[in-house]
């Protein structure tokens, strides 16, 4: 069956019940886990505005500080279930190529992660990582909701 999950998290709560399923799947497969994190390069995430508010250097410092604690609270439910894994916080890549590159390189056999579920105009705008991993993968990926 499956022997290394790459599981992604956003930090969100829907995101964390993806981060229990995804070890405790791991658990029970007696698979390897890995977990990721990822942030978007500053240039994307700014407006002229925001530039003058948040220069690349504080942006980096905040990401930083903010994955960690992410992935802090990973180990913390990795280690309650008993299910060791490793974390990784990518820097400068757009969520769902990073996840689906992470998995290539890792050579992960599944993807585990969590959908917003939006639909319609909301999906639109914001667009949908999910989606984009399913279509980009080439591994299997499992959606949690």
């Amino acid at each position: 069956m499956y022997k290394h999950l790459l599981i992604a998290t956003d930090g969100s709560e829907l995101a964390q019940k993806a981060v229990e399923q995804g070890l405790k799947l791991a658990v029970a497969l007696g698979a390897k886990a890995t977990v990721i994190t990822i942030t978007q390069p500053w240039d994307a995430m700014v407006s002229a505005e925001v530039m003058v508010v948040l220069p690349p250097d504080a942006y980096e410092e905040n990401v930083t500080i903010a994955a960690n604690k992410i992935l802090d609270g990973v180990r913390d439910t990795a280690q309650k279930l008993g299910q060791p894994c490793d974390t990784l916080h990518v820097k400068d890549r757009f969520p769902g190529e990073g996840i689906v590159e992470c998995a290539g390189e890792k050579g992960c056999d599944l993807i585990v992660m969590a959908s917003h579920g939006r639909r319609g105009l909301g999906r639109l705008l914001l667009g949908s990582v999910a989606n984009e991993v399913v279509t980009r993968s080439t591994v299997p990926v499992l959606i949690c909701r």
